[in-house]
């Protein structure tokens, strides 16, 4: 089962990528971001599971990254509360 998740992750990761390099989807899209952020972290709670410390540095700082690009995005977008 753990084998399935892991190429899901891989999968939403990998096709970000794809549709990036296709100049479908812009790096600094929300949708683009959201995909990485989601198959990173799948990725980096299983590599937790089953201790893979350097699957586990790549993933984490693959999904802080993308997380936090996410949130400045959506801060933007949301503009100044007056």
């Amino acid at each position: 089962m753990a084998q399935a998740i892991q190429i899901v992750g891989a999968l939403v990761i990998l096709a970000a990528f794809a549709a990036s390099q296709l100049g479908e989807l812009e790096t600094d899209s929300r949708l683009y971001l959201l995909l990485n952020l989601v198959g990173s972290t799948v990725l980096a709670i299983l590599a937790v599971i089953e201790g893979q410390i350097g699957f586990i540095l790549l993933e984490g700082v693959w999904a802080l990254v993308s997380g936090w690009s996410l949130f400045v995005i959506l801060g933007e977008e949301a503009g100044p509360s007056a």
